[in-house]
């Protein structure tokens, strides 16, 4: 039994679609999360600049003795996940090869991917879907925009829905049957996007899928924590305003944390 915490980051407040499925799955786990929203967006910058940050909040959850880590951001995961898997003492699992096996649980011929900029112009989701799946029409779209919706707390919004409408304006003559929800921040604006798509498109939340690759993990390499911990907590951690995490948490966790800190990486 490890009673030592998961460790979760993203580029902002979008890893806490992820830390609210596992939360909830896995209530006896300890959670750390950091969001880098002093850096934020990651979905503009480069690839060797986001490989940098991530590597820097890697470092510091394994300073703070976290037992595996989930890289909560689609724009991460295609940056930099190798490097982190290389470079640090603990197992690290991404969020685009968990999401690319949901879309494709069920047969389908056509899959559409919505992401930040860096994910779409990566290409890691087409490669995943590719690989499972060679002969799959993968439309891919950029929705950055829908990022800053999320991180300015508009959802729930007519200014959501518009953009949310505008971003995704590409399926009305490229219809698919399935939508990956390629950003961690996008499963909080599923009512719009399912508004938007219509009923007969299946939403998928890679969340779902990575929380099941963690509780294998837990598994195969016998880390997780006694069912009946006792000292089961939940961190959260920000490189920008403490604030703003809060007022996510505070909305999208429904207050169920244990504390909430501003950081400082380069000081760490």
């Amino acid at each position: 039994m490890d009673k030592r915490p998961i460790g979760v980051m993203d580029s902002g407040l979008g890893g806490l679609s992820v830390l609210r499925v596992l939360r909830d799955e896995l209530p006896q786990e300890s959670l750390t999360f950091v969001g880098d929203q002093g850096h934020f967006p990651y979905g503009t910058k480069s690839q060797a600049t986001i490989r940098q940050l991530s590597l820097a909040i890697g470092r510091f959850l394994v300073k703070h003795e976290a037992k595996l880590m989930v890289i909560a951001c689609n724009t991460a995961t295609g940056a930099a996940l190798p490097t982190l898997q290389k470079e640090l003492p603990i197992p690290v699992i991404g969020v685009i090869k968990p999401g690319a096996a949901a879309a494709l649980a069920n047969p389908v011929d056509t899959v559409g991917v919505i992401g930040t900029v860096s994910t779409i112009k990566n290409g890691a989701y087409v490669k995943a879907l590719h690989e499972l799946q060679p002969g799959v029409t993968v439309v891919s779209q950029p929705a950055q925009a829908l990022v800053s919706i999320v991180e300015h707390g508009q959802t729930g919004t007519s200014a959501a829905q518009t953009a949310v409408n505008q971003a995704l304006a590409v399926f009305d003559t490229r219809p698919v049957q399935v939508l990956i929800l390629g950003c961690t921040h996008f499963p909080f604006l599923s009512a719009e996007i399912r508004q938007k798509m219509g009923p007969d498109v299946r939403l998928v939340d890679p969340a779902f899928e990575t929380v099941q690759e963690v509780k294998k993990l837990l598994t195969t390499q016998q880390l997780a924590a006694p069912i009946d911990n006792p000292d089961r907590r939940i961190a959260l951690y920000s490189t920008g305003q403490q604030a703003d995490l809060k007022r996510g948490a505070d909305q999208w966790l429904a207050g169920q944390y244990d504390s909430c800190q501003q950081i400082d990486l380069i000081e760490e």
